[in-house]
């Protein structure tokens, strides 16, 4: 009698563990299947950053392709466009008063882009600065921009991989200068033997 129970109970201790097991493998496979819809998000969520930070201080999207435009036409019509360009507006060689039209639209010019005015800030120091440092440096400037700790880094890195300005990596630390011309992207040190 006692090794029927022994048997009854080892049977069931291995249909539990078969069960859990099988448990365990479904669970795994959603939560896979999670995974890879998370890192669908992040693709996603980090291509949106980088067009919010190309598109930064824009008053308006730029045009999406063969999206029909209004453009106007020197005789005051107006017209419909079909095409990606953005519409060519006529300028005056004078503005009133004597300026150039170029000066005229000066004030209705569009904010400098991001990328422009951190490499202005760098372009401004002698000795490499960390991002933090230039985002304050920007805000106290132009009041106006007010980009994250993150816009600021992503738009960093994004002119070291043009090459614009160059990284240095001291242990934790981070800084960035303006690159001098012939010299590579990266200038993390590398110890001398």
């Amino acid at each position: 009698m006692a090794h029927q129970s022994t048997s009854r109970l080892r049977a069931r201790l291995v249909d539990q563990a078969a069960s859990d097991l099988e448990e365990n493998r479904r669970r795994q496979l959603e939560l896979a299947k999670k995974i890879e819809l998370l890192k669908q998000e992040e693709v996603l969520l980090i291509n949106i950053l980088d067009l919010a930070e190309r598109y930064e201080g824009l008053s308006e999207p730029p045009p999406l392709p063969e999206q029909a435009q209004e453009e106007p036409v020197l005789d005051g019509r107006v017209t419909l466009r079909t095409s990606a360009a953005p519409p060519v507006t006529p300028v005056r060689d004078t503005a009133p008063g004597g300026g150039t039209a170029r000066a005229a639209a000066k004030g209705k010019s569009r904010p400098p882009l991001l990328g422009d005015l951190l490499t202005a800030l760098l372009a401004d120091h002698r000795e490499p600065r960390p991002a933090k440092e230039l985002r304050d440096e920007l805000r106290e400037k132009h009041p106006t921009r007010n980009p994250t700790p993150q816009v600021v880094r992503n738009t960093l890195e994004s002119l070291v991989a043009k090459g614009q300005i160059l990284r240095h990596k001291q242990q934790r630390s981070v800084t960035y200068a303006i690159a001098e011309p012939g010299r590579g992207a990266d200038t993390t040190p590398t110890p001398t033997p």
